[in-house]
């Protein structure tokens, strides 16, 4: 994986333990864009604003034409996230496995890739943070987080 500013990043150490959203986006789709910067405030709250930080991770997976503009997209948009690289083929695997037929799509995982819901985005514009003591709870991650 590789974060915002360009780094390599191990996703064995960066998902251990986590609620994972898989974020198929891209800049070019603008309902994507449109629901970016709710994830944003969602991620930032849940990370930057609770102590201890919440057991969260957003994985990009781009939709974008090309890697300039999937940096670009990150750069002008994005949290503090995480993204598959964009030539990674391992990115159609995931768009195959979680059926992604449209984007923007927010698919909640476990640890082990179990799927907790798809319904991430409606989910967070419902429900707002409380949606996230849900997915932890489904996710079988104990630790003592409070919303």
């Amino acid at each position: 994986l590789v974060s915002k500013d360009g780094r390599s990043v191990d996703p064995e150490e960066a998902l251990q333990n986590k609620v994972v959203g898989l974020y198929f986006s891209a800049g070019w789709c603008s309902p994507c864009r449109d629901f970016t910067p709710v994830l944003c405030d969602f991620y930032t709250e849940l990370l930057e604003e609770s102590e201890p930080p919440a057991p969260f991770e957003v994985v990009f997976i781009s939709s974008d034409h090309s890697a300039e503009e999937m940096v670009g997209y990150m750069n002008a948009m994005h949290g503090d996230w995480l993204a598959l690289p964009f030539h990674d083929p391992y990115k159609h695997d995931l768009k195959k496995k979680y059926n992604i037929t449209a984007i923007p799509k927010l698919v909640i995982v476990k640890q082990t890739g179990e799927v907790i819901t798809d319904k991430g985005r409606k989910q967070i514009r419902d429900k707002g943070l409380s949606c996230f003591r849900y997915w932890l709870e489904s996710a079988d991650i104990f630790q003592n987080f409070s919303s």
